[in-house]
């Protein structure tokens, strides 16, 4: 990752954000002809991924993105499933109790190169069938979200906002893979996003709990250096990115 310049005070807030975090993924993304060539330095194979298929639900406008929720489901090579509701940003001393007390809620500080955000994250497990079955309509939206995260979304979406009348968004192809460097004691996860048109996009990331955050910074952005990864393109998150895909080709 590139160096996250700051002021003083957002450093503060930053400093506030990993202390009230579950942990801190530090991110970088790579788009492109940069990511076939990250790839092989950092000895991915993509023999070894894991496949998923991930898909978004939302208005043609992005209303709930902007309104800072997002709302995904994903498959799984294997059978298994899952479906998410994430509040991004989100002020852990603003949570409701009730929500931040919950064993299927975490708190997590996202920081890329061109700034940071802390987000919270209520997931339920499913199946890659009842996903799919969404995906051709063959059953609800709402139906593979738990009451806990109906419940999270109806306290923080827009206003009369359903499930139901979403859009769905998707999916986009992901190969996800991980790779143990000698010289890195953490590991280093990749997520390929392959879109309809062929387009790719690559991020690397890196987890730590929120004590070691800053030197787990360092060491990351040195590792991505040592093996040539190009640390100077434009940075985008890979949930808006796939959003503005989607809604661009509904």
């Amino acid at each position: 990752m590139t160096d996250v310049t700051v002021s003083g005070e957002r450093l503060v807030e930053m400093i506030a954000a990993m202390k009230s975090s579950d942990s801190v993924e530090f991110k970088q993304t790579i788009r492109e002809m940069g990511v076939q060539k990250a790839g092989d330095s950092l000895g991915f194979d993509p023999i070894e991924a894991q496949i998923r298929q991930i898909v978004f639900f939302d208005t043609p406008d992005m209303t709930l993105y902007h309104a800072g929720v997002v709302a995904r489901a994903r498959r799984i090579q294997g059978g298994d499933g899952d479906s998410v509701i994430k509040l991004r940003p989100v002020n852990p001393s603003d949570l409701d109790p009730e929500v931040s007390g919950s064993k299927h809620f975490g708190v997590e500080t996202d920081v890329m190169p061109n700034g940071f955000v802390c987000s919270g994250s209520m997931k339920h497990e499913t199946s890659a069938d009842h996903v799919q079955d969404v995906l051709f309509k063959r059953k609800p939206i709402k139906s593979i979200f738990s009451k806990e995260q109906r419940r999270l979304f109806k306290a923080y979406a827009p206003k009369g906002m359903r499930l139901n009348e979403l859009e769905v968004l998707g999916p986009v192809f992901v190969l996800k893979l991980k790779s143990e460097l000698a010289d890195f004691e953490r590991k280093i996860v990749a997520e390929v996003w392959i879109y309809p048109d062929g387009s790719t996009v690559l991020e690397l990331s890196t987890k730590s709990p929120p004590d070691e955050a800053f030197q787990v910074a360092a060491e990351f952005k040195a590792e991505l250096i040592t093996h040539g990864v190009d640390l100077s393109v434009e940075q985008a998150t890979k949930t808006k990115t796939a959003l503005e895909y989607f809604t661009a080709n509904l």
